[in-house]
């Protein structure tokens, strides 16, 4: 009979538009304590490029990162404060920039506007921002976005130019891109050529075809049916000319979909991707805090065959597993389909809610919820250690 406090790490990715990864911590400690009121509880909180990077990023350096604001476009047309952080570490500076701070999904800036008509400009005036403080080492999550305009507004803040069959600028929007037949990038900031930027994403589409961003991510953000295959097309003219123009083909690589094309655009200027959820579990200690462990729990907003492509549950999984740790999976949604793929990486996957509800009802409730079916999923562990 094992009647110790058990040990249990706590490595949940954020509830999108809900609870961060911290609050879905707290809310699983709390219930967790009714059942061990002295348990060892290891909470790090997770992130994988997309929305709550930047929080995981900051909690994990500590007094060695700070954050910072810094007012750029929004996904609209409208000036919106965006936090980003820097990292003092010994080969110099690092600023953090989370894209979905910028361009996020939840961000009512964007969400005003019709998809056709967002950009990521912002983003550009972000990186340009940070260039001029003479930082030239980046790490910039992408995931959640709003935006599907190849990147188009990042590189315009940057010096590329839209042009039409006039000469004339045309908006480095999916609507704007239409008109695009020229594409100059004479001006481009040539700091971009001294920078070094690591790109955290879970996402290996390229950026067009029936795999690209548009087919695959376009209509989540509200791209239409009637919509997507006229996007995609503009998108690919705009990559071949940008491409050309930039001495650079990487959109047929994995990734450059990703963000509704940042990833293209990013790898443009040289960017190098990486496995969001990978580099935050190594800045936040997570082997070491599972490595002697007698549980570990992970979660996020919803789980689906996607997670296993590389999301965060998919990393913490992966580490419990190579530590001979025992995994279970508490998500505020699941997907019965990916049932049987989830079933073979963790010991049982659990959702919310208790009782039926409402979408929005669900997300109001969600603390309370999970520190439930937490208390829960622990009295169900303890009667297996007896």
């Amino acid at each position: 009979m094992n009647t110790h406090p058990p040990a249990v790490v706590l490595a949940p990715d954020s509830f999108k538009g809900s609870l961060d990864a911290a609050a879905v911590c707290s809310a699983m400690s709390e219930g967790l304590r009714r059942v061990w009121p002295d348990a060892r509880i290891r909470s790090r909180p997770m992130a994988d490029g997309g929305e709550g990077t930047l929080d995981a990023v900051l909690a994990a350096v500590g007094e060695a990162g700070r954050r910072s604001s810094l007012n750029v476009q929004g996904a609209g047309d409208r000036s919106i404060p965006a936090a980003w952080g820097l990292l003092t570490r010994p080969e110099g500076s690092v600023a953090v920039i989370e894209s979905a701070q910028v361009v996020g999904i939840t961000v009512a800036d964007g969400l005003r506007v019709p998809v056709a008509a967002r950009s990521t400009r912002g983003v550009g005036e972000l990186v340009r921002a940070v260039l001029e403080s003479g930082v030239r080492r980046f790490m910039i999550g992408l995931g959640g976005t709003s935006t599907n305009d190849g990147g188009a507004g990042m590189l315009c803040a940057l010096g590329l130019r839209l042009l039409d069959a006039n000469g004339r600028s045309v908006e480095p929007t999916p609507a704007g891109l239409a008109a695009l037949a020229s594409v100059d990038a004479t001006s481009i900031d040539p700091r971009l050529r001294e920078i070094d930027v690591t790109i955290m994403s879970d996402v290996s589409n390229p950026l067009c075809g029936p795999r690209g961003a548009t087919a695959i991510f376009g209509p989540q953000k509200g791209v239409s049916d009637r919509d997507r295959e006229d996007i995609d097309r503009a998108l690919a003219r705009f990559a071949t000319l940008a491409e050309s123009a930039m001495g650079q083909a990487v959109a047929h690589l994995p990734g450059a979909g990703a963000a509704g094309g940042l990833g293209f655009a990013l790898q443009l200027v040289g960017g190098r991707f990486a496995s969001g959820a990978r580099v935050v579990a190594d800045l936040i200690g997570l082997d070491d805090a599972i490595r002697d462990a007698d549980w570990a729990i992970t979660g996020e907003g919803r789980t689906d065959a996607q997670t296993l492509l590389g999301k965060a549950p998919f990393i913490v999984a992966e580490t419990a597993a190579r530590a001979r740790v025992p995994i279970s999976l508490l998500s505020g949604a699941l997907d019965a389909r990916a049932l049987p793929d989830l079933g073979a990486r963790f010991a049982g996957c659990f959702a919310l809610p208790d009782a039926p509800a409402t979408l929005a009802e669900c997300m109001a409730n969600a603390a309370p919820s999970l520190a439930n079916r937490a208390e829960q999923m622990a009295r169900l562990f303890d009667a297996a250690r007896r």
